[in-house]
């Protein structure tokens, strides 16, 4: 089924961090394709012209789009800083931000060192924080910006040996949110990518027949609608084999106990009741919607 109405970027600026390979180089690739300017960044400490960033910049270029070469580690705020005016002097606005950058240091929980907790910690929450916060004001400015935060199925349902990388892709979940709801007024939309690909970090875990089909390619189109002016916003978009989902922090009714000796007792022997998912369960609208719940329940309890 095709659209009458293909998405396209043009005259958009896009910032793509992790973008020499994988998953990044697919969304750098094809957001220049519909129009976008790209900032193409993948972390060199030695940049220069073998660097990953800079063939997909030429890969861009060849195909008649528009792209500069970026460097910077998304751990450094002063790089990401002068990553972001590299976007400014350029093209003079930025309206895409696509926080893809991550490394993976996988271990069980009791062999983890916490210096591997910390970086991937830093790597994927502070890195997408700095560039958040780079870009923030300038999209205000503009009333006119998108993000999009990497999250992972590792964050969001958990993965044995993954503690570090589930917290840090939990907390772009939380990030989101709340980054959603403050920049609503001056038309920044934020959302959340769960992708499932074959990229560096996942060479060696799966079998060579599931890699096949987990194209970088094929998780990009989420990406895009993301992405676009027309995007939606405090999204969850789950991608993987070109198939797509949406996955969704909800809330159940619950039930009012109230406070006496015994409640703790309640809590227990009511525990199926608590959690029970059914027409009264909802998606909340932001996180006073647990309190207002409670509240209502406690105050009906009281006529």
């Amino acid at each position: 089924m095709s659209t009458a109405n293909p998405l396209r970027f043009d005259g958009r600026v896009a910032i793509v961090t992790g973008a020499g390979g994988g998953l990044g180089r697919q969304h750098a690739l094809a957001l220049a394709a519909r129009g976008a300017k790209v900032i193409v960044n993948d972390f060199a400490p030695a940049h220069g012209s073998d660097s990953p960033a800079d063939a997909v910049v030429a890969a861009i270029r060849a195909a008649g789009g528009e792209a500069l070469a970026n460097g910077a580690s998304v751990t450094d705020f002063t790089a990401v800083q002068a990553m972001v005016q590299q976007a400014m002097d350029a093209w003079g606005r930025v309206d895409i931000l696509v926080n893809n950058a991550g490394i993976l240091r996988d271990k069980s929980f009791a062999k983890m060192d916490l210096d591997d907790f910390r970086l991937v910690m830093d790597v994927h929450l502070m890195g997408a924080v700095h560039c958040c916060k780079a870009v923030w004001e300038i999209m205000r400015a503009q009333n006119h910006g998108r993000i999009v935060m990497t999250t992972s199925s590792s964050g969001l349902y958990g993965n044995f040996g993954q503690s570090n990388y589930g917290a840090a892709k939990m907390a772009l979940v939380g990030l989101m949110q709340t980054l959603s709801l403050e920049g609503a007024k001056n038309n920044i939309r934020v959302n959340c990518l769960a992708p499932t690909a074959a990229t560096r970090m996942t060479e060696g875990l799966m079998p060579q027949a599931v890699l096949d089909l987990l194209k970088p390619e094929a998780v990009t189109p989420a990406l895009l609608h993301l992405c676009h002016d027309d995007a939606p916003t405090r999204a969850i978009a789950c991608a993987g084999a070109g198939t797509f989902e949406r996955a969704y922090i909800t809330l159940t009714q619950g039930v009012h106990l109230g406070l006496a000796p015994d409640t703790p007792e309640q809590v227990a022997a009511q525990w199926e009741e608590i959690s029970q998912r059914d027409e009264g369960e909802v998606v909340p609208e932001s996180g006073s919607a647990q309190g207002t719940n409670e509240v209502g329940q406690a105050m009906r309890a009281a006529r």
